[in-house]
């Protein structure tokens, strides 16, 4: 008896210890990310009068859910996952509606392991990214307008197709390219053409530790290849009509400051006459132009690196029809018909995941006058918000 009360010790110590190295074998559970997650933006606006005479129907101020995406991620198995994003907006169409809901994003994807020297592989296919406006709102914060590219009307954010995108060895970019059916996510496929289009985005300093403010550096080039029927199929115009679209954007991203420029321009073929026997081939040629920034100037004097407040402003000049040639009658798009963008604001982060922004927005001829010209002018006043969760 005195021995086993001797060896009680003994064993309560061994069992403390097995309980305290079973304790520290067993992982803490890490949550899982979520599988939901969303975006919603909308505004405040006043519009300020651009006519003598109020237009029929203008509205002088309004609030505006402007998006509300609602997204759902899942693995669908090994290296397969699935996306879909609702978007809800304002109804345009002729409908009672005065928001509707329709499918933004909704693709299966395809994850390659990344490689050992850091290259990466992904391939989607469904309702999926356009090859350039995604990257651009990387640059400029969506909620307070569309990209230049996108506002312009070049093309829409999202299409039905078939997708690729190589991320390159060492953080030195990516490539990205796709196949689509070309109206746009919001509208049905309407011919038997499809439209090609890449990307190559170039990261040169991603490495470069020393230089911080230039590590987001970013050249981008791409190019998109389209194409629609003629409006005379049914009589046998077998021709596609080119609607062809390229640029470059050059800029860096840092939380600090971010600033970039786009050029792009595109080409548009048309037709003119009454039936395919008179029928008379057009072309158009436009251009973009446009400067933007985003700027947290406390955020150079803090020695966290980090202010909520900032500054953003951008300017478009945008030429529909630089050059014409093929039309008869009626005339031509005129080649002075220019006209310019100007946003400007400031912003201030109400937490990590809300922002309010106070800003002014115009588009107006290139004489700053207020005639009719494309597109139709406007100058309003913003008090935007966006909420990410």
């Amino acid at each position: 008896m005195r021995a086993c009360l001797r060896s009680l010790p003994a064993v309560l110590l061994a069992l403390l210890a097995g309980r305290s190295l079973s304790a520290q074998a067993t992982p803490t559970p890490v949550a899982a990310p979520s599988p939901f997650s969303g975006l919603i933006f909308g505004s405040y606006n006043y519009q300020v009068p651009t006519t003598p005479s109020p237009l029929p129907g203008q509205t002088d101020n309004q609030f505006v859910l402007d998006r509300a995406y609602l997204t759902f991620r899942m693995p669908a198995g090994d290296h397969l996952s699935v996306r879909i994003t609702t978007d809800v907006y304002q109804s345009t169409e002729t409908t009672a509606n005065a928001y509707t809901i329709r499918a933004k994003y909704a693709y299966l994807q395809y994850d390659q392991p990344k490689f050992a020297n850091g290259a990466s592989f992904l391939a989607r296919l469904g309702i999926l990214q356009n090859v350039v406006i995604e990257h651009a709102e990387t640059f400029w914060p969506r909620y307070i307008s569309q990209s230049p590219v996108e506002r312009t009307g070049y093309f829409a954010s999202a299409d039905m197709g078939l997708s690729a995108q190589l991320g390159l060895p060492n953080k030195l970019g990516e490539v990205y390219a796709t196949i689509v059916n070309g109206p746009g996510y919001t509208t049905r496929e309407r011919d038997r053409f499809k439209d090609y289009a890449i990307r190559l985005s170039l990261t040169p300093l991603a490495n470069q530790t020393d230089m911080p403010l230039l590590q987001t550096f970013t050249v981008t080039a791409w190019g998109y290849k389209g194409a629609t029927s003629s409006s005379f199929v049914t009589a046998g115009v077998g021709e596609a009509l080119d609607r062809s679209r390229a640029g470059v954007l050059v800029g860096i991203k840092d939380p600090r400051l971010t600033i970039a420029g786009e050029l792009a321009q595109r080409h548009e073929d048309g037709e003119q006459g009454a039936n395919a026997a008179v029928r008379n081939k057009t072309e158009v040629t436009g251009r973009l132009l446009s400067g933007y920034t985003v700027v947290r100037p406390f955020a150079f004097t803090n020695a966290s690196g980090k202010s909520p407040f900032g500054l953003l402003a951008r300017y478009d000049a945008v030429t529909p029809a630089s050059s014409t040639s093929g039309f008869i009658s009626p005339a031509p798009p005129v080649t002075d018909n220019a006209y310019h963008v100007f946003i400007g604001g400031l912003f201030y982060d109400l937490t990590q995941k809300a922002q309010f922004a106070l800003d002014y927005q115009e588009a107006l001829n290139s004489t700053n006058s207020l005639g009719v010209a494309p597109p139709t002018q406007s100058k309003t006043y913003y008090a935007h918000f966006i909420v990410n969760f």
